[in-house]
């Protein structure tokens, strides 16, 4: 049985932390002696997640179930964190969700869900936490911004489209913040063995056919560059230049590019 750090560092707070990135990223922070705070919509997973890290790491978890589609979620969360008498030390915004199509087919319903999910909540709980890490001028943010943060992204393009909403912010508030002990980190995975794909409805995508980075490398990578207080980190040699040739050649050649990647594969 692994057992973790007998320091303990302080409190990680991980939206979507019940599966994919966000769940292995949970067990890093867990195995170098972060307690967790845990939030996913389903309470039944969260708890199985808990007391697996729980035993196996020997912290403390404290799940929260919160649905961030909700536009009260992201302020009921927060002031549910601090009514329980916990600091937060890092706040790790991983949950996000996608819609697979052409924007113009899309219920615009639906789209509003993803922004509130991706942008909106986002913004909340990193305003929130982020005023208390600079008034005890300490704290740390992980921000999943994907490599749709810098790309075009037809069949996606709202995805796209709050992805880079995601990088511009946590840029902004790198240098707002440079003169303070608080680190902010965007994390930019490829397309990932996740359940991202399925609650996007994008089964039919000819991206599954390429090779879907493994979650758990990617946490490591994002990791890694938070502790090191890096800006941002792309995790993958793949998705390195896939980035690095996008800002070589014409945005219109990129959207083409990834329209091709991304496109039904009946098309």
């Amino acid at each position: 049985m692994a057992t973790a750090n007998n320091s303990k560092k302080g409190y990680a707070l991980i939206t979507g932390g019940s599966s994919g990135i966000g769940y292995e990223l949970a067990k890093l922070f867990a195995e170098n002696g972060y307690n967790l705070v845990l939030v996913a919509r389903t309470m039944q997973d969260l708890q199985q997640r808990a007391s697996e890290l729980t035993q196996q790491y020997n912290i403390q978890v404290t799940p929260i179930a919160k649905d961030l589609f909700n536009p009260d979620a992201a302020r009921e969360l927060y002031n549910q964190v601090i009514q329980q008498g916990i600091t937060i030390e890092v706040l790790v915004n991983d949950a996000g969700q996608g819609q697979y199509g052409l924007f113009v087919e899309q219920d615009i319903n639906r789209l509003l869900e993803i922004i509130q999910l991706n942008v909106t909540s986002l913004t909340i709980l990193t305003h929130l936490f982020l005023k208390d890490m600079v008034a005890r001028n300490e704290g740390k943010v992980l921000q999943l911004a994907s490599i749709a943060s810098e790309l075009p992204g037809p069949w996606q393009a709202l995805y796209h489209a709050t992805k880079a909403y995601v990088l511009h912010l946590t840029d902004s508030l790198i240098n707002e913040l440079k003169d303070t002990g608080v680190t902010l980190t965007a994390l930019q995975p490829g397309a990932t063995d996740t359940d991202f794909f399925n609650k996007a409805d994008m089964q039919s995508s000819k991206i599954l056919d390429t090779k879907l980075s493994d979650p758990a490398k990617v946490a490591k990578d994002g990791y890694q560059a938070l502790m090191k207080g890096d800006d941002k980190i792309v995790s993958g040699l793949k998705n390195k230049a896939m980035v690095g040739m996008s800002n070589m050649i014409q945005d219109t050649l990129v959207a083409e590019q990834m329209n091709k990647m991304q496109e039904p594969k009946d098309q």
